[in-house]
């Protein structure tokens, strides 16, 4: 299964754009996501696909991984998607399955992997990411998020929701949506990545919407763009305090025989130190 790796920041590509891609493969990101789907018009999806092979073989890439945002599983171009990643000289970490709303969906993607990764006579399995974004989806997270073993995290997908939902949402107002996926990825040991905020600049609104998710719990956000990947690496690192601190809380709390003790005058105790834990973890994972 694929190697859990630091999601913080995740971004997008088109995948039939080669100078994008050959941008991308350059830049010092956690995680480039080649787009087949949404980025790609339907007369575009062939070369789409060549391109993003080509790509994950021949560039030299140094983000920490690089998936690819294959087709729907009901769309026409799924299969053929799915059999190119597989039989690819360099595969992605990755597939992320957009527009998940029942664990049929990731059955059918799991079954169609399998098949080509035997028919490729490939290694390692590719992993798999879902993108919850419609109200179906979403309602049904919980049976999703425990329904693949290839599973590795659940990505929140605001664009498709919102018209799936119907009426005019602004970056604040996604609080329940944004709990539900969080509690259904943590119930089940999966990562949780916030998607997209849709402005293409790094301003005032966008690290708002980035610092609430990571305030939440969010391992991550996508970026469409470059210049929003800095903020996002920043706003889903802890801080060095924060870091200082959660290693003053395991270490006073030592063997956990202690129960509660007080650290810099705050009271601490066993569920203080798996957050801690998870700090570190973190931090070391983002390192």
């Amino acid at each position: 299964m694929a190697v859990v790796v630091s999601r913080r920041a995740c971004l997008s590509v088109p995948g039939d754009s080669e100078r994008m891609l050959t941008k991308a493969s350059g830049l010092d990101v956690d995680e480039v996501v080649i787009d087949l789907e949404d980025a790609v018009v339907p007369e575009r999806k062939a070369l789409a696909r060549e391109l993003a092979v080509s790509a994950l073989a021949g560039a030299d890439w140094r983000a920490g991984a690089v998936s690819v945002r294959v087709n729907a599983a009901g769309s026409p171009w799924c299969h053929e998607d799915v059999a190119a990643l597989a039989a690819a000289a360099r595969r992605p970490n990755t597939v992320v399955l957009p527009k998940v709303e029942s664990a049929g969906d990731l059955a059918f993607v799991e079954r169609l992997l399998a098949g080509c990764e035997r028919a490729a006579g490939a290694g390692d399995a590719i992993g798999v990411q879902a993108l919850i974004e419609t109200a179906t989806g979403v309602s049904r997270v919980e049976e999703i998020a425990g329904a693949s073993a290839r599973l590795v995290g659940l990505i929140l997908g605001y664009a498709d929701l919102a018209a799936s939902l119907g009426g005019a949402r602004d970056a604040s107002m996604w609080g329940p949506v944004q709990d539900a996926v969080l509690i259904a990825a943590r119930a089940n040991g999966l990562q949780a990545i916030d998607g997209p905020f849709l402005g293409v600049a790094d301003d005032a609104a966008f690290r708002a919407a980035a610092g609430r998710a990571a305030a939440l719990g969010f391992d991550g956000k996508w970026a469409i763009h470059p210049v929003q990947v800095g903020a996002l690496l920043e706003l889903f690192s802890p801080s060095a305090d924060e870091v200082a601190r959660a290693r003053a809380v395991i270490e006073s709390l030592g063997d956990g025989l202690r129960g509660a003790v007080a650290v810099d005058g705050v009271m601490v105790d066993e569920a203080v130190r798996l957050a801690a834990e998870r700090v570190l973890a973190r931090a070391e994972v983002g390192a």
